[in-house]
């Protein structure tokens, strides 16, 4: 077979992530590779971070990974308190309980946004084009998502609880299922792949979904097989009786039942007992090109992996090694080797050995 007819999610040599227009490499010209040609993700983000001086106080927020993110995917920015007509600085607002009501109080003026703020936010909604993900304030009484305080009253006085903004709490409703966090949690490595996993894998099935055909969505259903894997085997195979299509649904029912799966599926991040039946699933493909050697090391490492003394990144980088020496194409066009970027691996400094050194001086 043809290397250029695997087309959905192709493999390209390093460094290249995307090409002009969407366009894919011409695979009779490329080496068989696991750096893949990547979609860009649509993502809301919150204006205030990396985009615009629009905090309450004039500030605006810095994020590694959205700052990361910039060449990679296609932000839609948006801040509800300046859409609806809220000054730069301003006066905060909090969420105010009325009875079993939640009013958008702004206690300095003692106005009440709610319904500004509703409309606003079913109105932007509403109009948005397709998108793989949203990027929201932690903790604003708008575009929050989880941990946004609800008071008794406009008058200073503690919390009663928690939970999101008018915004993000309308983002949460609309969007179920799919990828929907904040910069705060977005800090946390695991939680933070996990959400570059599912945006990149949403954009591809949009790009699946955009070729409308039957061959589109084999394609993009064979080469997530090992990322559905470390998921679930239960949703892989609710996923492998869609595509299979014994009912007989026209193309887009089948791409809604799909895509409706992909999201129920995957709202939690693939255990590492999972990972490893991947791992071992990856290796039974190629153990029969390994040396005795080479095997007992790569079921060293396994160990190791599951004594959680190394990152996952180490035995699968082996096997994406001895893929590329055997040209193994059936592991090559796994997604699960290159999820998302290699260039929005994020690391601790003293992981990678930079930054100051033991006793202060810098690290070159």
């Amino acid at each position: 077979m043809s290397r250029k007819s695997f087309g959905q999610v192709n493999f390209q040599e390093a460094g290249d992530y995307n090409t002009p227009d969407g366009e894919y490499a011409d695979w009779d010209m490329v080496p068989l590779s696991v750096k893949r040609i990547f979609q860009r993700p649509t993502l809301v983000v919150s204006r205030c971070i990396e985009f615009d001086h629009v905090r309450y106080n004039g500030d605006m927020i810095t994020s590694d990974i959205v700052a990361s993110l910039k060449p990679f995917v296609t932000f839609i920015p948006v801040c509800p308190e300046v859409e609806i007509g809220l000054g730069i600085p301003r006066d905060t607002i909090r969420i105010v309980l009325k009875g079993e009501e939640e009013r958008l109080i702004q206690p300095s003026s003692g106005r009440d946004l709610t319904d500004l703020m509703n409309e606003f936010s079913r109105s932007f909604l509403d109009q948005l084009p397709p998108v793989d993900g949203f990027i929201m304030k932690n903790r604003s009484p708008t575009s929050g998502i989880a941990g946004v305080n609800r008071y008794p009253s406009q008058e200073k006085s503690a919390p009663l609880g928690k939970g999101p903004g008018f915004f993000g709490g309308m983002i949460l409703n609309r969007f179920a299922g799919y990828p929907i966090e904040d910069e705060g949690r977005l800090r946390n490595r695991r939680i933070r792949e996990h959400f570059l996993t599912r945006i990149f894998l949403l954009a591809d099935l949009g790009h699946a979904e955009a070729a409308s055909s039957m061959e589109a969505a084999i394609r993009f259903h064979t080469q997530n097989k090992l990322l559905y894997l470390s998921y679930s085997q239960m949703m892989a195979k609710r996923l492998g009786q869609i595509i299979a299509n014994r009912e007989g649904l026209p193309l887009p029912e089948l791409f809604g039942a799909y895509r409706q799966t992909l999201l129920d599926g995957m709202g939690r991040g693939p255990r590492y007992t999972a990972e490893i039946n991947v791992l071992l699933h990856a290796f039974g493909h190629l153990k029969d090109t390994l040396s005795r050697d080479e095997k007992v090391f790569f079921l060293e490492e396994l160990d190791l992996y599951r004594e959680g003394r190394i990152p996952i990144a180490v035995p699968k980088t082996l096997l994406r090694g001895w893929i590329l020496r055997s040209a193994t194409q059936a592991l090559a066009e796994q997604t699960w080797f290159a999820p998302w970027p290699d260039r929005l691996m994020l690391l601790d400094p003293d992981d990678i050995e930079r930054g100051r050194g033991m006793w202060g001086e810098e690290i070159s």
